[in-house]
């Protein structure tokens, strides 16, 4: 049987278009977003400079973390599955790095290791946020180990797994995509609720209505409503216990360096790991 692209997983409702969330992202993209994404990279990796290494962003969504890495100085090489995807980050190249021989895009899957096997080793390898929606996700980690050269760096990030709560979100996400478009608001409306209702009703309380959310920033870069629309759309879905994940990459030469949980709740706990010298 073939398999499946895009397109076809998107109609047969197994996938989410994380593209087209970004592109409506990208109105929204401003310098001070830019430097928290800059400074993210900088306080995970534990450098101030990326000049010299060469850094590949796997899935690379927006593809702001791309142009992070590029303006610290970073040789970057971007890939996306999502064409959409694809298409916001060489829309930021051309805006900030207009035909840069340093920044490469292309649109290839994590999953296709004949691929990733052509593009050699790089200093940083990162892919945050992206692995879990893959299908396959101990299959994606794997393959982005040979990726990571010698001293090199592994920098990602994993939903958390909350069991039960886990499973139960995983349902919403297969509900939403399955939904025809026109009636997706029937499974992002109760989503809204549940994310958002506690600390709205906080800011009435203290006579500042929706303050939280219209100051909503993250380092990822994204708003609240389109952070909101990801979570809840993000199908294929997977999760792992931090242990698990330590324990893959110990096992394949890699050492923790860095890891920051997000307290065993929703959301990703992030991994930096170096991998060891021959």
């Amino acid at each position: 049987m073939a398999q499946l692209t895009h397109s076809d997983e998107v109609s047969a409702g197994q996938r989410f278009e994380f593209g087209a969330n970004w592109t409506r992202f990208l109105s929204l993209l401003n310098d001070d977003r830019i430097a928290q994404a800059e400074q993210s990279l900088r306080t995970m990796l534990g450098v101030d400079s990326l000049s010299g290494k060469t850094f590949i962003d796997i899935g690379s969504g927006s593809g702001l973390f791309s142009l992070a890495a590029r303006r610290l100085g970073a040789t970057v090489f971007s890939f996306d599955y999502d064409p959409q995807s694809v298409a916001c980050t060489a829309e930021l190249r051309r805006r900030y790095f207009k035909d840069d021989g340093q920044w490469t895009v292309n649109e290839a899957s994590v999953l296709d290791a004949a691929y990733l096997k052509r593009l050699g080793q790089f200093d940083i390898v990162y892919s945050w946020g992206v692995l879990h929606h893959t299908g396959r996700m101990w299959e994606a980690l794997g393959n982005v180990a040979p990726l990571v050269s010698a001293g090199g760096k592994l920098f990602i990030a994993l939903y958390n797994d909350q069991g039960r709560a886990s499973r139960m979100w995983w349902k919403v996400k297969k509900a939403y995509v399955s939904l025809p478009p026109a009636l997706r608001w029937l499974v992002l409306v109760p989503a809204y609720t549940r994310l958002w209702g506690p600390t709205t009703i906080k800011d009435f309380l203290r006579f500042r209505p929706f303050h939280t959310m219209r100051t909503y920033t993250t380092m990822r870069g994204m708003s609240a409503h389109r952070d909101v629309i990801d979570w809840v759309g993000g199908f294929p879905f997977e999760v792992c216990k931090p242990e698990q994940v330590f324990d893959f990459y110990r096992e394949r030469g890699f050492q923790l360096e860095r890891l920051v949980t997000c307290a065993g709740g929703l959301g990703c706990n992030e991994f930096v790991f170096t991998k060891a010298r021959a």
